[in-house]
């Protein structure tokens, strides 16, 4: 007599397969007998990736994918990973003034983003780094106005190839 089989996961986004094999794997060292199933498979969705148990072991399959589900950490909801704002720029320097920006943050190892739309030029343009790291981008462009055009023409001139 054929054993019915159940679907207990699904998938179909660009992780379907590793995600589906996990599953199948976490079933397995459960002890439960998982099979893997495309969409070569007759009723699997097109581009969808299942796996399926027998019937009888359905609740407790479904159940061990809950429960690691829930021993899987908490993404991180904390505000150590915000954006601040250290620089808003409208009209026809903003875009120019924020790649400055951006450079010179840069050269002092910070990360940025710049956000805004070079073809709506009435909008600004704004320079964001992490809010953990605002204090320090400021302090990095405070330093490079104070230094001037002239230190970045020293710094310039110490890229150059020496002839």
């Amino acid at each position: 007599m054929a054993q019915d089989f159940v679907t207990v996961f699904r998938s179909a986004d660009e992780a379907a397969a590793e995600d589906a094999a996990a599953v199948r794997d976490l079933l397995a060292d459960a002890g439960m007998p998982a099979i893997l199933r495309d969409d070569n498979q007759p009723g699997v969705p097109e581009g969808a990736w299942e796996v399926c148990v027998p019937a009888e072991n359905e609740v407790a399959a479904l159940a061990a994918i809950a429960q690691s589900k829930q021993a899987q950490p908490a993404p991180d909801d904390s505000h150590s990973m915000d954006l601040e704002t250290i620089f808003e720029g409208v009209g026809a320097t903003g875009e120019l003034d924020a790649i400055g920006i951006q450079t010179v943050l840069e050269a002092s190892n910070i990360p940025v983003t710049i956000v805004g739309a070079p073809q709506i030029p009435n909008l600004p343009f704004m320079v964001k780094v992490p809010a953990a790291m605002a204090a320090t981008a400021r302090a990095a462009l405070a330093e490079a106005q104070q230094s001037g055009p002239a230190a970045a023409e020293e710094a310039e001139q110490a890229t150059e190839p020496q002839v």
